[in-house]
């Protein structure tokens, strides 16, 4: 421990709370986090609505080279969640430079994992021809990855300067981040995309070129942001740097991978239908593109609140306030579900002027409208099984979400769509339905497991201080 500041009463950490500070607390922590979230997505809905200009094929570049990327790079970046447990554990516990020691980790384990992720989104990339990808939108694709696997590292770097960030609690630095790098991103979107102020007009390696830079500026931010902030507390982030210990990488490990796993079963299940997608005509890949952009950037918002919750949760259970715990994760979990069902409507009640900010093609049009119905359907159960997760995760639980996400996704959700999609005849209505009867059932066995761990966290608490009672 590295403060003497004296530990709380477990009984009265058991028994006693405000809820509705603890809920301020939690949305003080989460509107940050949330906003962040979507300045992180709103980066790949400038992309591709800047790209959209070039024509489907450059849309349909852009989705099947972000999916050739990001399935390696969400799994290094999963493998940086076991930071949520971690550094909000030791922060509750008061113990600040068990929080650098963790993050000092996560940074040797992004280097290491860097060249890794590069060489499989290459990999994948030249299964595309093997996949029936459209010729045309197969091979700009390729352009746009060759150029955004330079970013992998930064981003890598960034993943793990905001987990330890959000995990001490300092989340303003986050949302400025990523805020300003979408204006870092949209300005270099403008200037390589069709060429202006005298830079060449790349096209979509433009675009690929402008996302590098935004990811090195978030990385640097976060880092100086970190520096800073733990200067100023005394405890320097830099002045121990601790070198890389083979049980401490062991234990993030532990938490990480079956993070890593979840969030590659999830991910990687829309990102096959993606592929899937792409054996149609541009117009179908287009519209899907546009629906998953959009149903992707309502997800930030529970996502948000799923990272806050993590936390918050953490902070409780390395505070031994396992009541507090429990009811944190119960309102990030409704607060979730209620922003989703808001969502839910909008998908619902307009989704031409939607597509249309995208695009104005008739077919992209048409295509589109069925699915933003089938994305309504499913937000809340989007909403509940995100913040489950991030809840689970703060009790240390990481293994049930991936396997929820592999049966749920890749054992039913795609072999139904894809069966829908092509043997049916459905085309890419089928895919989307067959995907949101998968994440349906995932809600439903992830919101379970949070309510009985949590309910036997608080009943192991109550249990123990009933046995030291004096009789």
């Amino acid at each position: 421990m590295t403060t003497g500041e004296p530990q709380c009463n477990p009984v009265l950490l058991a028994t006693t709370g405000d809820p509705r500070a603890e809920f301020r607390a939690l949305l003080a922590l989460a509107i940050p986090v949330v906003i962040s979230e979507i300045g992180w997505m709103a980066m790949s809905i400038v992309d591709t609505i800047m790209v959209g200009k070039l024509g489907p094929v450059a849309i349909g570049a852009v989705a099947i080279g972000s999916f050739a990327y990001y399935c390696p790079a969400l799994f290094g970046i999963g493998l940086l969640l076991g930071l949520d447990t971690l550094v909000s554990q030791a922060h509750g516990g008061r113990d600040f430079d068990e929080c650098h020691r963790w993050l000092a980790q996560a940074v040797y384990l992004a280097a290491a994992y860097t060249p890794v992720c590069m060489l499989l989104s290459l990999g994948i990339a030249h299964l595309f021809p093997f996949w029936g990808v459209n010729a045309a939108v197969g091979a700009a694709g390729a352009q746009y990855l060759n150029v955004l696997n330079w970013s992998t590292l930064p981003l890598l770097l960034y993943a793990a300067a905001r987990r330890y960030l959000q995990g001490v609690a300092r989340v303003a630095p986050v949302t400025f981040a990523l805020l300003s790098a979408n204006l870092v991103n949209w300005a270099g979107n403008w200037l390589l995309i069709s060429g202006h102020l005298g830079f060449p007009a790349m096209g979509v390696r433009g675009s690929a070129l402008s996302t590098c830079v935004a990811r090195l500026y978030m990385a640097a931010v976060l880092f100086y942001a970190a520096w800073q902030y733990e200067r100023k507390r005394g405890h320097p982030l830099f002045a121990h740097w601790p070198g890389p210990e083979i049980l401490r990488l062991r234990r993030l490990l532990q938490l990480g991978l079956p993070a890593a796993g979840q969030l590659i079963m999830e991910v990687g299940a829309f990102g096959a239908a993606t592929v899937m997608a792409a054996r149609l005509a541009p117009e179908a890949l287009a519209a899907h593109q546009i629906v998953l952009n959009t149903a992707s950037l309502t997800y930030m918002v529970p996502l948000g609140v799923s990272a806050a919750t993590a936390v918050s949760v953490g902070h409780a259970v390395g505070a031994g306030n396992a009541a507090k715990a429990r009811r944190v994760g119960w309102m990030g979990v409704a607060a979730g579900a209620g922003f989703m069902a808001l969502a839910a409507i909008a998908f619902l009640v307009i989704p031409g002027p939607i597509i249309r900010v995208y695009s104005a093609d008739s077919g992209i049009l048409h295509l589109g409208v069925p699915l933003f119905a089938m994305a309504g359907v499913f937000q809340i159960f989007d909403g509940l099984q995100s913040v489950s997760t991030g809840a689970l995760r703060g009790l240390g639980q990481t293994r049930l979400p991936m396997y929820a996400n592999m049966v749920g996704y890749w054992c039913f959700g795609l072999p139904l769509g894809y069966a829908l999609c092509f043997v049916k005849g459905w085309g890419v209505v089928g895919l989307w339905l067959g995907l949101s009867l998968a994440l349906i059932f995932i809600a439903i066995v992830i919101l379970n497991k949070w309510a009985k761990q949590s309910r036997a966290l608080l009943s192991r608490v109550i249990k123990s201080e009933g046995e030291r009672a004096p009789s």
